[in-house]
């Protein structure tokens, strides 16, 4: 069955070094929590805000050896008021695990996101 996974991160600053080594912190917690091996992986879809544009987040999946998993970035849609310097993903996975399972991982300042989901 394909299940998708969310998450997100908020970075300090715009930089190559802050996108980076936030999207990897979100991608190993993501699997981590999730207990998810690469070959599973389908896809995974990134997007930043419009004020994150030093780095592309997918770059830290490829550096993380996701070099066979399809990757897609894209600006997120500028809302007034919503959450600036913001990383999303959208892992799409192959698992036998039920959607009620699945653990979305909101990180730092995103956390505010998806305050239904703390436990």
């Amino acid at each position: 069955m394909l299940r998708g996974i969310r998450g997100a991160i908020t970075v300090k600053k715009n930089s190559v070094e802050e996108i980076l080594s936030a999207t990897e912190k979100l991608l190993k917690e993501i699997i981590k929590a999730n207990s998810i091996s690469i070959h599973d992986i389908a896809s995974a879809f990134f997007t930043s805000t419009s004020d994150l544009d030093a780095e592309f987040p997918a770059k830290a999946a490829r550096l993380m050896g996701w070099v066979n998993v399809p990757l897609l970035c894209a600006c997120e849609i500028s809302v007034p008021q919503s959450l600036k310097r913001c990383i999303r993903a959208l892992i799409l996975l192959n698992s036998d695990k039920q959607q009620k399972d699945i653990k979305n991982i909101y990180l730092e300042g995103a956390i505010t996101l998806r305050e239904d989901l703390e436990e």
